[in-house]
């Protein structure tokens, strides 16, 4: 028997060969590196090389204004996270950022829109000196449907130019492709790359996108398929995120606008569709955007305060662990919430881990890919800044290298 099952596991090695190498090249597994909490989109005019630092002394300063408020949205955890968010907004104000020359920027004459292209890009080269710049950071351009398409080519073809030329580097760099509605879009727009890294004798795979699922034909198209499924394999190595849009979704799928929500039903079933076809892909996920700013009188500002809080746990729960900002006044309460999420789950997930390693002793026995998501749990709470690395491996009983090796494991 021993002999039958030896030639069995060679003639199915040999069977299949081809399947077991397309697993691991279509779903490695997830990406290694740290997910920004956010990515905050500022319209291409309003963008100058000291955002950075500027958005984090608006978010400071209305903390500051609105201190009460704040501590009364966080109830017992304020006297820990208010100093946590505090120091986050002197260090690192801004995780992911996009400059935007899509629905925030406008539509413009061509001239008004290439002299903004060359004026942030020189301006972004300026910043990537400073300690405070965010860690990644891009472009979105207009779509490639048929009457924008030329101008979102010039703008992102130029973009890259200006940088360049201005001294400015590319690591770290992502565009983000909105409206898309066919594959063919995304296969487009890795053309476009090729071409672009040609030109400067850039690296094959130097630039990277994002799809932006902004469109039900994305989640669903005219055969009946999830798309956006397909989008992700279209362009392998260059599609690196999935970003949910809020309000375009809903109205195309006529959500009155009251009632255009990141909680909306039509919401969840988008964002479920976007998770199971990014699972394993190492491509990442993002929950769209609140527009409900926190400015005007105390009242106002407790209302969007409260809602984005909820809002942004409510996505860190679903397994959204990035989402949109569009107001310097958004960052407190990102951060607040995102640190509440990591500092409330930690001890529970430390102590899991810990049985699990000791064989499921006190009562719990986990699934390895349990232990995964524990390990991914803590890894991403580092990497926020959420935890602090003496008090993760205390309570886990691990190294950080041990686990992240456990969280994010390469598919063999």
């Amino acid at each position: 028997m021993e002999d039958l099952a030896a030639e069995l596991a060679r003639e199915l090695d040999s069977r299949l060969a081809a399947e077991d190498d397309a697993l691991v090249a279509s779903f490695p597994g997830d990406r290694r590196g740290r997910q920004p909490v956010h990515t905050v989109y500022v319209p291409a005019d309003r963008y100058d090389a000291d955002l950075t630092r500027t958005w984090g002394e608006q978010a400071r300063q209305a903390m500051a204004d609105h201190d009460a408020i704040l501590r009364e949205c966080l109830g017992a955890a304020a006297d820990d996270l208010v100093p946590r968010v505090e120091d986050k907004l002197r260090r690192e104000p801004i995780e992911d950022l996009r400059i935007d020359f899509e629905d925030g920027y406008g539509t413009r004459p061509d001239e008004v829109e290439d002299a903004d292209v060359a004026r942030a890009a020189k301006a972004l080269a300026a910043s990537q000196g400073d300690a405070s710049r965010p860690a990644s950071y891009g472009i979105r351009f207009k779509s490639f449907e048929r009457p924008t398409r030329e101008r979102g080519l010039a703008t992102v073809v130029g973009f890259v130019d200006h940088l360049l030329a201005a001294g400015g580097r590319l690591d770290g760099f992502v565009v983000t492709l909105p409206k898309v509605t066919a594959v063919a879009q995304v296969e487009a727009m890795a053309l476009a790359c090729e071409r672009i890294e040609g030109a400067h004798g850039l690296a094959p795979g130097t630039l990277r996108f994002e799809v932006q699922v902004e469109t039900p034909q994305s989640i669903l198209g005219p055969d009946g398929t999830a798309l956006v499924a397909r989008m992700i394999h279209a362009a392998p190595g260059r599609v690196v995120g999935l970003h949910y849009g809020t309000y375009d979704y809903s109205a195309f799928c006529g959500i009155a606008a009251p009632y255009q929500s990141l909680e909306h039903p039509a919401a969840d079933h988008a964002k479920a569709v976007m998770q199971a076809a990014a699972a394993g892909t190492g491509v990442r996920l993002s929950d769209g955007s609140s527009n409900i700013l926190p400015v005007g009188d105390t009242e106002q500002v407790r209302r969007a305060w409260a809602l984005h809080l909820r809002l942004v746990r409510r996505s860190l729960e679903r397994g959204f662990y990035q989402g949109w900002d569009l107001h310097p006044a958004h960052l407190p309460t990102r951060y607040a919430a995102t640190y509440a999420f990591y500092r409330d789950g930690f001890g529970d997930a430390a102590e899991r881990l810990q049985r699990y390693a000791a064989r499921g002793e006190g009562g719990i026995l986990d699934e390895p890919a349990t232990a995964r998501a524990l390990a991914d749990f803590l890894v991403r709470g580092l990497e926020c800044g959420a935890l602090g690395e003496n008090e993760a491996v205390t309570a886990s009983g691990m190294t950080v290298t041990d686990l992240t090796a456990l969280a994010r494991p390469a598919r063999a």
